[in-house]
């Protein structure tokens, strides 16, 4: 059968894709579309057609899906920034899990044996709204030219008028309101980027969820001439004394800037940053740090999560106090100085000097003394001066593009006991796992933790460790069939064990020996020829905590202990 455009179909989605399209299938004919979810039965109009597949948008919904609800924004399906609003917060965390895992087994080349032994439970969120620290509002004209703020419509520079996005802050919405109503007053006029005319592009709102202090940046459009050669006061925005009158009534605001952008180009901020009012920079604290940021920091954008989320890493590379630590792409410093206290030394590499400084400056802050901090490009400098570096663990923290293969050989030629990546985007960490696999390293410890609530993103920390030679192993054979249980453990099997831990721990796998070990420490009697290894030297692998825990939790429920 052919297809073309604008055909409607009727459809069921039996999948989701990485972009959190709905995937369903005619005759083997495949339909990616938008705001669909599995288990919905649909009718779609074609947007895009090809030889074997369809893009397509929602038309009407038939039957509804079981995870669908009803999304709490009226402009999800406008926006696009919520791809995942209208899918129950449980079905999204299923659907986080399995995009990394899919990447891992896709890209990465990972079995799905090693992914169901190192994957551990995605840590969500209890109130998946109002997250964000950060938010950047467009700003424009409507057909009236009426000044409007609010955020591109999906894949287009179109302003749908938004005040109030359910993942900001509530003072957000005041702040860009008072914006709005000075332009109206004032008839200042939004930049239009077709003409270049104009004065304010965005609004930028960053607030310390810590600390409480909120910081308003202006991005505008600014040609400062000079009359006569005489010294001027510099006004950025008409009657901006007015404006930040206004503003710095409003509980939190701390810091009123702006950021000059004279440039044609979708790079919102501008490099030339004045304070208007207050601070030049906000404060807040991170796992026991103060952190000092300005317009241009990188800071992760949901600091609830974030804890978690370094805490993971800290977790994962298990410093005991003598370790020469590496954080690659440390940004602002945040993970580098969380791992100072429990490290030798830790060293950071960024690339944007603004960071660097600001890195420079949180150790002074907190008093850390045994931090150093290197601006340059990660890929240059790794390759000049893998000679210098001594590294127990290396953290890798790179954007969504994943790291350069150059630095990834030099960090396997320098060889650290333990890698912990970080990653934004499960799609390169994948690509870089199977180097990183290729090239001397083991998958160990895998889990997710939802930065982004109600869109498709996902944050995973991986930990890898160098791979052991043959002679660091210990074989080790069970049987089961031919232990001579005890009566301690007739009262539940090792698969029972199993069967109770997966189902009370959303899915996780722990492997015979675990249980083993785990019942020697709790001084169950076993039988004489279990395998477990013949002296305390030897090396096999060890329970983690998290799961050692639910075995006992199992043990105590079979009245095992």
């Amino acid at each position: 059968m052919e297809y073309s455009k604008n055909q409607i179909l009727t459809v069921t989605i039996t999948d989701i894709g990485d972009n959190g399209e709905g995937i369903g299938k005619i005759d083997g004919y495949t339909l990616f579309v938008k705001d669909a979810l599995p288990g919905d039965t649909v009718k779609a109009s074609l947007t895009k057609v090809k030889k074997n597949y369809s893009y397509a948008r929602l038309v009407e919904i038939i039957t509804p899906s079981s995870e669908r609800t009803v999304p709490a924004c009226p402009e999800y399906r406008r926006c696009g920034g919520c791809q995942l609003q209208a899918m129950d917060y449980n079905a999204q965390l299923r659907f986080k899990e399995n995009k990394v895992k899919n990447n891992l087994m896709r890209i990465g080349g990972v079995e799905s044996s090693v992914i169901d032994e190192v994957f551990e439970p995605i840590i969500g969120m209890s109130n998946p709204y109002e997250y964000r620290n950060k938010s950047q509002y467009p700003v424009g004209e409507d057909k009236k030219n009426n000044p409007i703020a609010g955020f591109y419509a999906g894949r287009t520079h179109d302003i749908i008028p938004c005040t109030k996005c359910l993942l900001a802050p509530a003072e957000n919405q005041e702040i860009v309101e008072i914006v709005l109503n000075h332009m109206r007053k004032y008839k200042i006029p939004a930049y239009n980027e077709k003409t270049g005319l104009g004065t304010l592009r965005h609004i930028l709102v960053r607030k310390g969820f810590t600390s409480g202090e909120i910081m308003v940046c202006f991005v505008v459009k600014h040609i400062h001439k000079i009359k006569g050669g005489c010294k001027e006061k510099v006004t950025y925005i008409p009657y901006e004394e007015e404006l930040v009158e206004s503003l710095k009534k409003i509980s939190g605001v701390a810091s009123i800037c702006v950021s000059v952008n004279n440039l044609n180009t979708n790079v919102i901020m501008g490099n030339e940053i004045h304070t208007l009012w207050g601070k030049d920079k906000i404060e807040d604290v991170l796992l026991g740090n103060h952190f000092e940021i300005s317009p241009l920091s990188f800071y992760q954008v949901n600091p609830i999560q974030v804890e978690k989320l370094y805490g993971t890493a800290i977790e994962f590379a298990d410093l005991k106090g003598d370790e020469e630590v590496w954080d690659i792409c440390c940004g602002i410093g945040t993970i580098t100085l969380s791992m100072a206290s429990k490290a030798k030394r830790v060293h950071g590499i960024e690339i944007v000097p603004e960071a660097i400084e600001d890195a420079k400056r949180n150790a002074k802050t907190n008093n850390v003394n045994n931090a150093d901090f290197i601006c340059a490009a990660v890929e240059d400098f790794l390759p000049a001066h893998k000679g210098e570096i001594a590294a127990d663990v290396i953290v890798l923290d790179p954007p969504r593009k994943g790291m350069d293969e150059r630095a990834l050989r030099v960090i396997c030629e320098v060889s650290p006991k333990k890698i912990v990546y970080v990653s934004c985007d499960s799609a390169t960490l994948s690509r870089d796992i199977k180097f990183l696999r290729e090239n001397g390293y083991e998958l160990k410890r895998v889990r997710c933790t939802d930065m982004f609530p109600q869109t498709v993103h996902v944050e995973t920390v991986v930990l890898l460790s160098q791979q052991r030679k043959p002679d660091d192993y210990l074989e080790v054979e069970i049987d089961l069939d031919e232990l001579d249980a005890t009566s301690a453990e007739t009262k539940a099997t090792y698969e029972e064990i199993k069967k109770y831990v997966a189902e009370h721990n959303n899915g996780m796998r722990v492997s015979s020996l675990y249980i083993a070990q785990v019942k020697k420490k709790c001084g169950i009697e076993m039988a004489e020829n279990f395998n477990l290894p013949k002296s305390e030297n030897a090396r096999q692998p060890q329970c983690s905590a998290e799961k050692e825990k639910a075995i006992r939790e199992a043990l105590k429920a079979f009245q095992m202990i």
